[in-house]
């Protein structure tokens, strides 16, 4: 695996195999790797020919309270796996690499896919998450991007720019990768005292919970959601943000569950703040 920093020595590595119509599949990353980021670029391996991963922590994307200061890094660890993931290329730019001095320019998706659910709590998040992808994008111009289901609001929002802009690329929804206890990976994991990482297990089993509960046959997404809330509100030291049904594809709410809906939600474990999500049918 080679490692460059800057857009000129990527785009020089990857002439040659675009030449030779090669597959280009790139995994956006902001480091700190678990088995979440690794099944990405597994999934890229599977796919691609070159398996390109970005590793920034996108300061546009982190709002006043947010621990951008604090997001762990650890690059040569975190190139180390990536090489036993498979990965061909590690692109990890310095900041002015990626909004050098005069960066003037924007990306945003509007409307529900941006203003509920994180949204709602992180202004600003979704367009700086929309404008480093737009950027990622056009500096690998790859085949494919992977983006993990965790980040279930994320995906839709850059599915969504992709279709809005035209863009040749296809993104690749990748299932979200669970701890023995159903805690969804997170690189903010870490940050959870023992006390707190045995009380986060509550989040995916509210979500399991609502899960059955459709299955078995309520459709009242108020009925669902109440009964999830109730699991939640059980546990101290969880303080949840929100948990709300919403339509899987346009994000916008739902009262009745009659087709594919996300059931989603946020909360905080001590200090930390956990995302969390399930889709069910109606």
């Amino acid at each position: 695996m080679q490692m460059v920093a800057t857009v000129q020595a990527l785009r020089v590595l990857l002439a040659a195999p675009r030449g030779a119509g090669k597959t280009i599949g790139l995994v956006p990353t902001m480091g700190s790797f678990h088995d979440g980021h690794l099944s990405l670029m597994r999934a890229s391996r599977e796919r691609d020919d070159v398996v390109v991963v970005s590793l920034f922590v996108n300061p546009t994307q982190f709002g006043p309270g947010d621990d951008y200061l604090e997001y762990p890094r650890d690059l040569e660890r975190d190139a180390r796996m990536a090489d036993e993931a498979g990965a061909h290329l590690l692109f990890a730019p310095p900041e002015d690499e990626m909004y050098p001095p005069g960066d003037a320019t924007l990306v945003e998706v509007t409307g529900d896919l941006t203003d509920r659910l994180c949204g709602a709590f992180r202004p600003g998040h979704f367009r700086g998450v929309a404008t480093v992808v737009a950027k990622l994008l056009g500096i690998v111009q790859p085949h494919r991007a992977y983006f993990g289901e965790k980040d279930y609001q994320q995906l839709m929002v850059v599915r969504r720019l992709v279709a809005d802009l035209h863009l040749p690329v296809e993104i690749v929804g990748v299932a979200t990768v669970r701890e023995p206890d159903g805690l969804a990976m997170s690189s903010r994991n870490r940050y959870l005292s023992p006390p707190e990482r045995e009380a986060a297990t509550v989040l995916y089993r509210s979500l399991a919970q609502a899960r059955e509960l459709v299955r078995a046959g309520v459709r009242e997404a108020g009925e669902v959601l109440a009964r999830a809330r109730e699991t939640i509100v059980r546990e101290p030291l969880v303080k949840l943000q929100y948990l709300e049904a919403a339509d899987a594809g346009s994000l916008a709410p739902v009262e009745r569950i009659c087709g594919p809906t996300v059931l989603a939600l946020a909360a905080y474990v001590g200090n930390t703040r956990l995302i969390d999500n399930v889709i069910v049918e109606g």
